[in-house]
């Protein structure tokens, strides 16, 4: 029989022995009993440290001491401690991690000292690596060789990049030659919270490991950094793809001229690089599947009140939204008398909704906004027309955005001209969006001078345009004198234009930007405070830094006002937008707070963070408050579900159907807040955005921050004190369609496979127009008295063989009566719950007509829309004649043809990173004759129009005079019409 021991004691007692050997045996036994008997065994613990350190006893006793003491202190919650004396233990330690139960324990120590070493390696260099333990560095070394004989590479290169050792990514690529892994190092890099200047680092010593691209192998990397030294023309697709992939302005002006024979390959990139090729390509798209549902626009047109200017401001944002990038301007042109009721700030909005609506349109930007524009002749006097020269100005702004460096000369002289403050505002945020990431000193200047007139209004816009100008430069003297003035002048908006600004300058440059953070959150002024949250969001915008949102929520909980904690908690989704995943775990309790502000920042963090991913859980957590007690919070729960369910269908998302029917009886319901309405407008206008071909994604496909939409999204938030900058949303939309092109930039026609139902990703179905019932004509009732009359009258003249007679004159001109008709049983069965005949048997009998399948896929054409879920389902046949030059996606789709659940697919993979794009095309049959899609053509630029003449009142738009929305001028007249004769004798 084998007794259980109930205590260490004896064993312990052995420590007390002068002889040696029973220390030793006394230590074998209690690494055993350790975990069982811990509390006991702590109180010798000062007994067991001293043979460990003593010179009396071997070297195996010693190290059993120390993992004795190492176990003790593990039970006891001293890592650190145990840490230290488990890398004293040695052998012993080693030997311990093959017992069984031990397994928690090693695991333990074995994560503190990756910790531990990754902490000492990232503040000692390598230079300074004779300063780290040499146990600890033997340790780190057994695991990197364990994990290289294991194959588990990836685990070795994490810690290898954590801890700043790349040789050993060298040493496993020499040995693997796995190109896989070197991208994932470099995906690593780039999308964890690493310093710039490590990043760079190994960004540059990845480089000359990877492969150099051929022209044969489809290219599969594409390599992020690329020195001049590197270029080649060996495969022009393989760098027409990089192109649009890099997209830096500093990489066009550094391009060389070339020879003869590179010269046209060179200039054809710096021509993509500009933007304006994607551009035209997207712009077609959207004009070519424009599905607009202009019901929605006339129902909400109809019961919001026009005379109001937030309605009317929400409907013109809703338009835009709704035809951003288009061109259609239908309902523009059918409801002028509404656009006429525009006055001050509604008509500059109005003026800068065309902008949106245009977006892309650059070749024709200025002839379509000419006659709002200022004239050469300086600003128009007629009362009002400066609200819409300053939304023209911002509009072209907007039109120009991402490819505007040839408009910016035009929006300087405009600014430099301008005298009234609100055409300085146009002209200003013209600026900025226009010539957004610049860096012009020269657009930096004009701007601060039209800062320092000290106006309110013109100097808000000029904070925000200086910001946007030196976007992401974390310029040292730009950002002093900013928050000089900030802190000098007495505008609330100038400072918040100023504190937003410096939050741009320090896009992208996290530790950089690390002191003006901590300056600015320390400030008195709250306005201050507001702009220091979102330099702390821009600066660590994607990475999800521990430390970022860890600061950003206790500013949400802790900061004495309400408009810091609201950003604070709004800024969130700036962080963590490319793992939305994790967003609604992280606000859920937020969106519960006391406070409405909170809880309001909340709403707008789920939308930005999971805008376009049906995310269910971040649904189940917006449903609710849009019933909140307070209005501004039901604004921004429509607002968000808008964004997170822009592009999504019935099938793929059931909450759908029930948020449109919410919105349309928010809208209707004239007993509803206004900001209620208003953004329920907003969510309409997101959810059906660019003619429902565009989502919103603060990322690229390749996982990269999309600079343009996260600047949209920030100036988006700012609504909230100034409604014209809501427009800047546009700025976020991508487009989703595939847009296949072969090496000459040109579009053939060809069709791709969709391994999906079609209703799964189909458009949503338009809106049907109330159906007017026809009135019917209700039978006369007859009463008994009457029928009385007529039974005797019938027996009359019966008598007098006048029967015929009499009952054609009863019919004509007597009561109709109203008889009960009782139909026949059709199959002899009677409904006992209506008491009327039902079809109960064939109900019983089996339907002979089978209902029509579904089929399980579709063919798609070339220039169609593929939304970002949708992008694992297609395919190129494989006998077809053009082939993507890299894969469209790199995921599979889930069984069945149904589409994967967030948590399948994980809510931060490439789905979620936009969909579709430009894909650069191979022809296996380049002899052959193909056949091209047409694309429009800009037509060349008419003479700007005359100005526009304003009514006296100097509140309405009036009709239009000339080309003042995209015409087509380049038509035809049409046919007058055929002679006729009016029948005026007959006019009825």
């Amino acid at each position: 029989m084998v007794y259980s021991q109930s205590s260490a004691a004896g064993v312990l007692a052995l420590l007390q022995e002068p002889d040696s050997i029973y220390k030793q045996h006394a230590l074998k036994a209690l690494i055993s009993l350790v975990p069982q008997f811990w509390t006991e065994i702590s109180e010798h613990i000062a007994t067991i440290e001293e043979l460990y350190e003593t010179d009396q006893l071997p070297k195996p006793a010693r190290a059993a001491a120390a993992l004795v003491a190492s176990k003790v202190y593990y039970f006891l919650g001293e890592y650190d401690e145990a840490l230290s004396f488990a890398l004293g233990a040695g052998d012993a330690f080693f030997a311990e991690t093959r017992t069984y139960g031990s397994e928690e324990f090693v695991e333990t120590i074995v994560s503190k000292a990756i910790d531990r070493y990754i902490a000492v390696r990232s503040v000692e260099q390598a230079s300074s690596k004779d300063k780290i333990d040499p146990r600890l560095q033997s340790t780190i070394e057994g695991i990197f060789g364990r994990c290289i004989s294991e194959g588990e590479y990836k685990q070795a290169i994490g810690i290898a990049l954590e801890s700043h050792r790349l040789d050993v990514i060298s040493s496993i690529y020499s040995q693997t030659k796995d190109v896989s892994l070197l991208t994932y190092a470099m995906e690593g890099v780039l999308n964890t919270g690493f310093s710039l200047s490590y990043r760079d680092e190994v960004l540059r010593f990845l480089f000359p490991l990877f492969p150099r691209p051929t022209a044969g192998d489809g290219s599969p990397h594409v390599h992020a950094l690329t020195p001049k030294s590197s270029w080649r023309t060996s495969s022009l697709l393989i760098w027409w793809r990089a192109a649009h992939k890099i997209f830096l302005e500093t990489l066009r002006t550094q391009l060389p001229q070339g020879d003869e024979k590179t010269q046209p390959v060179y200039d054809k990139l710096r021509n993509i690089l500009t933007g304006k090729e994607s551009v035209k390509f997207y712009r077609e798209f959207l004009k070519r599947n424009n599905q607009t549902d202009l019901l929605i626009l006339k129902n909400t047109k109809d019961v919001l009140e026009p005379r109001s200017s937030i309605y009317h401001t929400a409907l013109t944002l809703q338009n835009a939204f709704m035809h951003a990038g288009t061109t259609s301007d239908v309902f523009l042109r059918d409801n002028l008398e509404w656009l006429g009721l525009a006055s001050n700030w509604s008509k500059f909005s109005a003026t800068a909704g065309l902008g949106v609506i245009h977006k892309g349109y650059f070749e024709q930007g200025q002839t379509i906004l000419g006659p709002y524009l200022p004239q050469s002749g300086g600003e128009s006097n007629v009362p009002g027309a400066n609200y819409q020269e300053g939304g023209a100005l911002y509009a072209l702004g907007l039109v120009n955005a991402g490819c505007g460096s040839s408009i910016t000369t035009y929006l300087r002289d405009a600014l430099k001209a301008a005298q009234n403050e609100v055409v300085q505002h146009g002209a200003a945020l013209g600026l900025g969006v226009a010539g957004m990431g610049s860096k012009s000193l020269e657009a930096f200047e004009d701007l601060k001078n039209v800062l320092f007139t000290d106006s309110a209004v013109a100097g808000e816009a000029s904070g925000y345009a200086m910001g946007l100008v030196m976007l992401g430069t974390a310029a040292a003297e730009p950002v002093r004198e900013m928050l000089q003035y900030a802190r000098d002048t007495q505008h609330e908006k100038i400072i918040r234009g100023l504190a937003m600004g410096t939050a741009f300058v320090y896009y992208g440059r996290q530790e950089e930007a690390d002191e003006t953070i901590k300056l600015l959150l320390a400030e008195k002024d709250p306005i201050l405070r507001y702009g220091g949250v979102y330099t702390l969001a821009l600066a660590y915008a994607g990475t999800a830094n521990n430390d970022a949102v860890r600061k950003l929520l206790h500013i949400a909980v802790s900061d004495t006002s309400d408009d810091v904690r609201r950003a604070a908690v709004t800024s969130l989704s700036f962080l963590l937008f490319k793992n939305p995943g994790q967003v609604p775990r992280v606000v859920q309790l937020l969106s519960e707070s006391y406070n409405p502000h909170v809880r309001c920042g909340a709403t707008l963090a789920l939308g930005i963070a999971c805008a376009g991913t049906g995310l269910q859980d971040a649904v189940e957590i917006l449903e609710p408050m849009t019933k909140d007690s307070v209005d501004f919070v039901r604004q921004g729960a429509f607002i968000a579900l808008g964004m997170i369910l822009v592009e999504q269908s019935e099938a793929s998302s059931p909450a759908i159907g029930p948020t449109r029917a919410k919105y349309a009886k928010v809208i209707s319901d004239k007993h509803e807040d206004p900001m209620a309405r208003f953004g329920a407008a907003i969510g309409q206008g997101f959810i059906d955005a660019g003619g429902r071909n565009v989502t919103i994604n603060l990322q690229s496909r390749a996982g990269s921050t999309n600079t343009s939409a996260m600047v949209g999204m920030v100036l988006f938030c700012q609504f909230w004190y100034w409604y014209p900058l809501a427009h800047c949303a546009c700025l976020a939309f991508s487009p989703t369609g595939i847009i296949g092109l072969n090496g000459d930039l040109k579009a053939p026609k060809f069709e791709y496979i969709s391994n999906a139902k079609p209703s799964l990703f189909a458009y949503p179905s338009s809106t049907k127009p109330p159906k007017k019932e026809a009135v019917t004509k209700v039978a006369t009732a007859v009463l008994s008295t009457t029928a009385k009359v007529k039974a005797r009258e019938k027996k009359k003249a019966a008598a007098e063989g006048e029967n015929m007679d009499l009952d054609s004159k009863t019919e004509a001109d007597g009561d109709v009566e109203m008889k009960t008709e009782v139909a026949s049983p059709k199959d002899g069965d009677v409904s006992p719950i209506i008491q009327s005949v039902s079809n109960l048997a064939e109900e019983s009998k089996p339907s002979t007509s089978r209902k029509k399948l579904e089929p399980t896929f579709e063919t798609r054409p070339n220039f169609s829309r593929v939304t970002p879920a949708q992008l694992s389902y297609i395919s190129f046949p494989s006998d077809g004649r053009y082939q993507p030059v890299r894969a469209v996606s790199t995921r599979t789709p889930s069984k069945n043809g149904k589409a994967a659940s967030a948590t399948a697919l994980g809510v931060g993979s490439e789905k979620y990173a936009g969909g579709g794009g430009i894909l650069i095309l191979t022809d296996l049959l380049p002899n052959e004759e193909a056949e091209f899609i047409e694309l429009e053509t800009a037509p060349s630029a008419p003479p700007p129009a005359p100005p526009m003449d304003v009514p006296g009142n100097g509140h309405a738009i009036g009709a239009p005079t000339g080309r003042h929305i995209a015409l087509d001028e380049s038509a035809s007249e049409a046919e007058p019409p055929e002679a006729f004769e009016y029948p005026f004798d007959n006019d009825t």
